[in-house]
């Protein structure tokens, strides 16, 4: 802990829009041929091994060793984190199987993993969030997978939408998955981990966040979120530009269950009621609430 304590604060004061070069990685490519690390300020290795002033200092004793430098130059989307040099380097380390790698995303050409990251996130459809458990987690996640099958399918270098590796120290950057919404899509995480990077927790996230002590199954988790008024339920509003990337929970259909329960919770409340009353004795998000209000109003019903 104290390691990462002092390497964080080394790091601190640094960020990508004060440097002109990110380094490369490919310590790796032993036995993940296509893995292309790139160390930046705000993004430092997924191995947890590397900073970008750890990057700058080998790259300058051994100029023709596994990490060396990427002229940063201007973003394509500063947002994604995506850099024409960076895709150029991806696809020439890649050996060609990627052309396009972005630094602050989960989901669209993210970071390739190698197989030595401290971490894995992973996306549940289910509740249109992320969830990260460490290699120190034993248990099944909520998802019902435990890290080591994650671990082997996103591993080898792979670019895999939905997995992804991430190194303990990316936890206290800024750029953390901004993207996607940041600390804002994360619903679950392994407790010791959680612990681990308290400090890099926005403190209004903190407690909406569960772990295997609060959720360890999608239904489960589900009522979690819905109680503490996680963003994800009503759709998730991302800090770096307050561009909402989340519409919040969906029906894919609006059956005759859906249909009755709002029947009744509108004759069992008078027709007065919260958004809260909706969360916590329906279960549902304010899209879903929508989305069966709707239906009903078609049918006449309303």
């Amino acid at each position: 802990m104290a390691v990462y304590k002092q390497r964080d604060e080394r790091a601190k004061g640094l960020h990508d829009e004060q440097v002109d070069v990110f380094y490369g990685c490919t310590l790796c490519q032993a036995f993940a041929p296509t893995s292309a690390c790139v160390v930046a300020p705000d993004r430092p290795s997924l191995c947890g091994a590397i900073t970008w002033f750890d990057g700058r200092a080998a790259a300058k004793v051994d100029p023709e060793g596994p990490q060396f430098p990427i002229e940063k130059g201007t973003a394509i989307d500063a947002v994604t984190g995506e850099y024409a040099a960076v895709n150029e380097m991806a696809a020439k380390r890649s050996g060609g199987e990627y052309s396009t790698m972005k630094l602050y995303t989960f989901f669209d050409a993210p970071h390739t993993s190698c197989g030595c990251f401290e971490t894995i996130g992973f996306y549940m459809p289910e509740v249109d969030g992320i969830g990260i458990a460490d290699r120190d987690f034993k248990g099944a996640t909520p998802n019902g997978l435990p890290f080591s099958t994650m671990a082997g399918q996103t591993g080898g270098g792979k670019q895999v939408v939905g997995f992804l590796g991430m190194g303990i120290l990316y936890y206290f950057s800024p750029k953390f998955l901004q993207a996607d919404g940041g600390w804002r899509r994360i619903v679950w995480m392994s407790k010791n981990l959680k612990e681990r990077v308290k400090a890099g927790i926005p403190e209004e996230m903190y407690s909406k966040i569960a772990t295997e002590d609060d959720a360890k199954d999608i239904p489960s988790l589900r009522a979690f979120l819905i109680k503490v008024g996680h963003p994800v339920v009503d759709g998730v509003e991302r800090p770096v530009d307050n561009k909402k990337v989340t519409e919040g929970w969906k029906f894919e259909e609006v059956g005759d269950e859906e249909k009755q329960k709002l029947i009744a919770f509108l004759e069992g409340n008078g027709g007065e009621f919260s958004l809260d009353d909706v969360h916590n004795k329906l279960g549902w998000s304010e899209t879903q609430l929508n989305q069966v209000v709707e239906v009903l109003q078609n049918e006449g019903v309303l």
